[in-house]
């Protein structure tokens, strides 16, 4: 079958309110944790991952951090409330020169109640460490189903990173059918997260604590870090009847040469913690490939594209695909690869770099459960269905799993 005809319908599951986890389980190592190894099931727990993982495995993890992205104001005298969602950075581009900005930037937005705001900025003041600002939102150019989304704000000693912790909620999503806590505030973090940059947790890391990371450290376990701010795409089910009409959003990456030379020499050993993981590392092997054919690539060619990976067979070796990278960071004196992927990870996917993955049990008719149907050949309804049978907790904050080949 060509991987476009792909039903969606064929990935669907009955997932009622009540298995939805709405919080965490207050001691997060202690979830359940399924684990799956050459066609058999056991149900284990969270902390039982280090003694589970092969011998000289090297564990990569998103170490991405969820931003306040959700913003409101409320249109003059008393008018409607507009909610506005940053998404991605537009000027400047770069995520860490933007939360450094001050005075001006502007993010590409999703915006609530648009309807409502037709003309003119939205403003208000703002309390930042005891200094009042005013911040005001003006809207530009509609993208798709978003807008450029004009920011200014009159103390040029605040950054933008400080008004959105004033004033911005951490966005959960929306399937948890509640609104923000205060405690969402840490219980949606890692507790290795420290990029700013996502709008949604890569919550296949949220059961580690401080401790399980330790125990990982004493069994020799390498633990490495990589960087794919999540998008807002990550809760967009698919809608349509077949996967080739369901367009993937574009994800920011970056990935330290240091980790390109780590892959290189794992044999094979390489655990990725949650998705994000698995699509970052797996994008490797095409951006290798294509700097092979083209050491001169664009930014845009660089880009890996959604159907990249079935386009034609690929005999490369791996390490040659990352040497490549390599190479192109030497030549142009880069310690870390930057770069952004739209990859579409679906049954017949052909995983170059991972051996296994840490993951949670998510969205019925999703990507992701397109992408953990391939790394299993195909019998992810068993799982799901001995995970439905046995009391496991469902998506963001629910149970985990540890599949390994």
């Amino acid at each position: 079958m060509n991987i476009k005809d792909i039903q969606i319908k064929d990935f669907n599951y009955p997932l009622d309110d009540e298995r939805i986890a709405k919080h965490p389980l207050a001691e997060r190592e202690k979830c359940k944790l399924l684990f799956y190894r050459n066609g058999e099931i056991q149900d284990l727990h969270f902390y039982d991952v280090p003694r589970l993982l092969p011998e000289k495995a090297t564990l990569v993890y998103n170490n991405t951090r969820v931003i306040n992205a959700r913003l409101r104001f409320r249109k003059p005298n008393g008018g409607a409330t507009i909610e506005i969602f940053c998404l991605e950075p537009v000027a400047p581009r770069d995520y860490a020169q933007i939360f450094q900005t001050t005075g001006e930037c502007s993010w590409l937005c999703f915006v609530g109640n648009s309807k409502r705001w037709k003309t003119g900025a939205l403003a208000q003041c703002i309390d930042v460490n005891g200094t009042e600002v005013e911040l005001a939102a003006s809207r530009g150019e509609q993208r798709g189903n978003a807008f450029v989304i004009n920011f200014t704000w009159n103390n040029s000693d605040v950054t933008f990173a400080s008004l959105l912790e004033a004033i911005g909620e951490i966005p959960i999503p929306p399937y948890l059918n509640r609104s923000t806590e205060e405690s969402d505030s840490e219980d949606y973090q890692t507790v290795y997260s420290h990029i700013k940059g996502s709008v949604a947790a890569p919550t296949a890391g949220l059961h580690f604590t401080d401790e399980v990371l330790a125990e990982c450290d004493k069994r020799g376990i390498t633990r490495r870090e990589l960087t794919l701010h999540v998008g807002a795409g990550t809760f967009q089910p698919v809608k349509s009847e077949n996967i080739g009409e369901h367009a993937m959003h574009t994800e920011f990456i970056s990935v330290d040469r240091s980790l390109l030379e780590d892959l290189i020499n794992a044999e094979g050993n390489v655990i990725a913690v949650g998705t994000t993981s698995v699509r970052t590392l797996e994008s490797l092997y095409y951006i290798g490939i294509t700097l092979m054919n083209n050491p001169d690539a664009s930014e845009e060619e660089l880009r890996v594209k959604q159907w990249a990976p079935y386009e034609k067979e690929y005999c490369t070796p791996t390490r040659d695909a990352l040497q490549a990278i390599i190479t192109h960071l030497d030549n142009n004196n880069l310690d870390r690869y930057i770069g952004s992927t739209q990859i579409m990870i679906a049954p017949s996917f052909k995983f170059r770099i991972i051996r296994g993955m840490i993951t949670n049990f998510h969205q019925p008719q999703s990507t992701l459960l397109l992408l953990v149907s391939a790394f299993v050949d195909g019998k992810w309804k068993e799982m799901y269905d001995h995970a439905l049978d046995n009391g496991y907790r469902f998506l963001s904050y629910g149970d985990s799993s540890l599949l390994l080949r």
